[in-house]
């Protein structure tokens, strides 16, 4: 085979998007005979698709040598650009700043074609990107416009994608959701027609969703997730953005109720995140993980995973905060979440203030819940979301009610419930329904009590939320216990049904697995029964559930 023809075959599985066989064949070019300049960045971006950044740095560099070398030093600029978004990824600033320089240098001396203006504009893309993440919307929006406004001048498609998902970020940052909204609903859509280049492609679905689930706009998350994971799927050698889009899947598979799924694409996420090195997503996925742990009552595992969460620099409110509350540890929660809200951003604020409503009533510091919930829902009333207003009316239904205004409550809750119904969210609905029953027993109307009781646990049973089923036979009066069992022997025959192990029921009703066993070999005798299944079956039959 000579250059020529591993040339013929890497053209072809670029084209096909067959990364590893294109990144193979534009090596076995390259040892024949060195490659061109623009095939040392088709070569460059194989590399990168196929997880091997530090080979794809080499290419990069060496492709600016070549462009330059021919005269073409705003190609070289384009180059430089990939090369900069890599080595900044990488977290080395200095020599991000020392390419854009060079390139800054090389472009100055030229003519203002429309290339050299796109090129120069691309470049102004990483420092003003770090504008609106070191905290300055305002600054980074100009430059930004500026660029984006260029590009659709020269027809610059990934200048004008990669400008306008940073216009978008900046108008929500700066208080103008819908039209941020709007600017990356347009800038998506030449995304999903292949308008731009793979890696940049892969960078617009990553920032649209993280852009999506910090605004609280889930309809759209969902919608761009499921885009992003059939892109993936479509390139099976791809290596980047996988991890982060696994995270994004468990999240939505969170929400609607899919928790089985879900623990295994956070799991999955998990693995690919921390090879070869970890990804700084890596604690996001852990925090992920915790999460799903923390609702199915598994608090050890949940533990373990906020703690390597927090190892990798992720922040682990509000969901550590609500499993100290489950624990029964209100002091850890309290600081927790008093702690977090006082670092919190304007974005992640709204799930911490979630949080500090239920910590405060928990506290009986109920003035201290409605000012929250008052936040909250001043927070919402700005925004344009479905999710945050479902959140304040969940949050202020609970105030209401702790307050003793239980009709008051209701209205409040029963909005809640039909935005979440809307928003298929089936755990924040169940908690909702047991916010309903409470309200209607200190009404009075204990039946339409127990409708919502009853169909609270159907829903928790259906998710495995183990810990919320427990809790809520607080509020469900039971009938007497058949068989002689004591009402300790009752609970745990409750969470032997839901599945648990000794060592789970042991750490759920704190006890140890000493004495758990023991309490079942006194109810499979009362029972007159010889399995975990019998048992399950009984407490079935008698309503123990």
């Amino acid at each position: 085979m000579d250059a020529s023809d591993a040339l013929a075959l890497a053209d072809t599985a670029f084209r096909d998007r067959a990364w590893i066989l294109a990144a193979d064949q534009f090596r076995v070019a390259d040892e024949l005979r060195s490659l061109s300049a623009a095939d040392l960045d088709r070569a460059a971006q194989c590399t990168y698709l196929i997880g091997s950044e530090d080979q794809c740095i080499r290419l990069l560099e060496r492709a600016i040598t070549a462009h330059l070398a021919d005269g073409r030093p705003d190609r070289a600029g384009q180059s430089t650009f990939w090369l900069a978004y890599i080595l900044s990824d990488l977290g080395e600033a200095a020599r991000t700043a020392g390419w854009l320089a060079r390139a800054e240098r090389a472009l100055s001396a030229q003519r203002s074609t429309d290339a050299v203006r796109a090129v120069r504009a691309l470049l102004t893309l990483p420092p003003a990107i770090g504008t609106l993440l070191g905290g300055d919307p305002e600054a980074a929006l100009m430059t930004l416009t500026a660029a984006r406004e260029i590009g659709l001048e020269c027809g610059h498609r990934d200048l004008v994608a990669l400008s306008g998902i940073g216009v978008g970020q900046a108008r929500i940052l700066l208080g103008h959701t819908r039209d941020g909204l709007a600017v990356l609903d347009e800038t998506m859509v030449s995304v999903t027609t292949g308008e731009v280049s793979p890696i940049a492609t892969g960078i617009l679905y990553c920032a649209a969703i993280i852009t999506c689930h910090e605004t609280y706009q889930l309809r759209r998350a969902a919608e761009w997730t499921r885009a992003l994971g059939d892109w993936c799927d479509a390139q099976p050698d791809l290596v980047p953005f996988r991890g982060q889009c696994l995270v994004h899947r468990a999240e939505m598979l969170h929400l609607h109720g899919a928790w089985r799924d879900a623990m295994e694409q956070a799991r999955l996420a998990c693995r690919r995140l921390s090879e070869p090195v970890a990804n700084p997503a890596i604690g996001m996925a852990h925090y992920e993980l915790a999460e799903l742990h923390r609702v199915r009552g598994e608090f050890s595992a949940a533990d373990a995973a906020y703690r390597r969460a927090a190892l990798a620099g992720h922040e682990v409110h509000p969901g550590l905060a609500r499993l100290r509350l489950a624990q029964g540890n209100l002091d850890s929660a309290r600081a927790g979440i008093d702690r977090a809200l006082s670092e919190s951003t304007s974005l992640y604020r709204p799930r911490m203030l979630e949080a500090a409503v239920e910590v405060a009533i928990v506290d009986g510091n109920v003035v201290g819940a409605r000012r929250f919930a008052e936040e909250l829902d001043a927070v919402a009333s700005r925004a344009e979301s479905t999710a945050l207003t479902a959140m304040a009316a969940q949050a202020f239904g609970a105030v209401l009610f702790a307050e003793g205004d239980s009709r008051q409550a209701l209205d409040r809750l029963r909005t809640a419930w039909r935005l979440w119904q809307d928003l298929d969210a089936p755990y924040p609905c169940a908690q909702v329904r047991v916010l309903q029953g409470r309200c209607c027993d200190a009404l009075g109307d204990q039946d339409t009590a127990m409708m919502e009781f009853e169909s609270a646990a159907t829903l928790f049973r259906e998710l495995g939320a183990t810990n919320d089923l427990e809790q809520l036979r607080r509020y469900v009066p039971r009938p007497s216990t058949p068989a002689g069992l004591t009402p300790r022997e009752v609970e745990v025959l409750r969470v032997v049904a839901a599945g648990k192990t000794n060592r789970e029921i042991a750490e759920t009703l704190v006890l140890s697995e000493k004495t758990v066993a023991r309490h079942l070999s006194n109810i499979f005798a009362k029972l007159d029964v010889s399995s975990r299944s019998a048992a399950t079956a009984y407490a079935y039959e008698h309503n123990l559930m």
